[in-house]
């Protein structure tokens, strides 16, 4: 494994709520990290975010590391969710919540 897929490893490992975005969660550079991000904060859990255009080895590398071609990424408990669609559709049903409830609101 890569210097770069073990620093994404340990990432998901070590944030509950972890987003692989364009931006920061206070300044999104695209529309679709600008979602998941209200989703998230919608959820009312802490979260941290990895802003993927400023390291390129990450940008690529959390692609191979999920198998998901596209960014934003979200992770919860070390499980890849998905991108803006499937995290959008998860939390319209109610799925994402499920997800998260239940858990002490910690920061990581």
């Amino acid at each position: 494994m890569s210097d770069t897929q073990q620093q994404i490893q340990q990432l998901v490992a070590d944030n509950r709520v972890l987003l692989f975005m364009k931006g920061t969660a206070d300044f999104p550079q695209c529309g679709f990290s600008m979602r998941v991000v209200n989703i998230v904060r919608a959820l009312g859990v802490p979260f941290k975010t990895v802003n993927v255009l400023e390291d390129q080895e990450i940008r690529e590398g959390v692609k191979q590391f999920s198998n998901w071609p596209t960014i934003p990424q979200l992770y919860i408990d070390g499980q890849f969710i998905g991108g803006s669609d499937i995290a959008y559709e998860m939390y319209q049903s109610g799925d994402l919540q499920k997800l998260v409830e239940g858990h002490p609101q910690t920061e990581s």
